[in-house]
């Protein structure tokens, strides 16, 4: 079975927060930001090297975690909290971070901001998640490189166009 978000018997799933199928995966401890002490979930240290805008030489070799705490700055830490990277060092605004922001990216790969997902009409909304499935499909998704979360970035999309929704209703 394929244990990837963004297979298409899971895509877009609510909470897609499964790594991409190129990671190994193994049991991480526990940490937590330690900025807003909220648990943080693992990143392959790729992802942190290709949103990274400062050296690389300030990398660690270790396991780096994501903090998804909207009002905390840290988005990567290392579990020893001796490496910590914050959202003005990112290549990337982070959608986590700022999820209200019309210019920000919800998906990474396919480039679909909040304000075009807010504003657009449903039939266009439908076609937009269609359109991700393909790519995903057809492997042109990277969301491990290209979304700071590190992971399927559907979830997102769904979650954000349910919202709509909802404000809609």
């Amino acid at each position: 079975m394929n244990d990837n978000c963004c297979s298409q018997t899971s895509a877009g799933s609510e909470i897609c927060e499964l790594p991409s199928t190129t990671m190994q995966r193994k049991l991480y401890p526990e940490a937590f930001c330690p900025e807003c002490r909220q648990k943080g979930k693992i990143v392959q240290g790729q992802t942190v090297k290709a949103l990274l805008s400062v050296s690389l030489r300030l990398i660690q070799d270790t396991e780096y975690y994501f903090c998804r705490t909207q009002s905390c700055p840290v988005v990567y830490y290392s579990a020893d909290s001796k490496s910590v990277f914050t959202t003005s060092q990112l290549r990337e605004r982070v959608y986590q971070k700022e999820p209200s922001a019309d210019d920000v990216f919800v998906c990474y790969c396919f480039k679909h901001t909040v304000s075009e997902i807010r504003n657009t009409s449903p039939e266009a909304r439908t076609a937009m998640v269609d359109d991700i499935n393909a790519g995903i499909q057809a492997n042109q998704c990277a969301c491990d490189l290209r979304n700071p979360q590190g992971s399927c970035c559907l979830g997102n999309v769904r979650s954000l166009i349910k919202q709509v929704y909802q404000r809609v209703t």
